[in-house]
């Protein structure tokens, strides 16, 4: 599967919408393609108490239900169609899910492609 497809997938599940007065949603999706080839999506949710979580969590959650944990590639899209790349938190998380993680292809903006292991250069279990 390609990146072009993985961002159509993601921009497809981005729908902004205010849940309640302290929360909101949708506003970034994600796309994560694991090693059996299932593609997981997730949509961020942003809390005012600082408690919601990432469009890659949720896509990480969704992939972790179904019984899978080996991301091979990853993509985040904003509600302008923007490519995001990972926060800290969410590379940290998805890292941590399987080893080989470090390994997965990451598209942090138009045209460029990193492995998670380089957006994490000193990883504390390396050190």
């Amino acid at each position: 599967m390609t990146f072009e497809e993985l961002y159509k997938m993601a921009k497809a599940v981005i729908n902004p919408r205010k849940l309640s007065d302290d929360a909101e949603a949708g506003g970034v999706g994600a796309a994560l393609l694991t090693d059996t080839g299932n593609v997981y999506t997730g949509v961020c949710i942003d809390t005012a108490c600082s408690m919601g979580f990432c469009a890659e969590h949720a896509a990480a959650a969704a992939m972790i239900t179904a019984g899978e944990s080996r991301v091979v590639k990853m993509i985040a899209v904003d509600w302008d169609g923007s490519i995001l790349p990972p926060c800290g938190r969410c590379r940290e998380f998805i890292s941590q899910l399987n080893d080989d993680n470090l390994d997965a292809e990451v598209m942090v903006a138009a045209n460029t492609i990193v492995t998670l292991d380089q957006l994490l250069p000193y990883n504390w279990r390396k050190l």
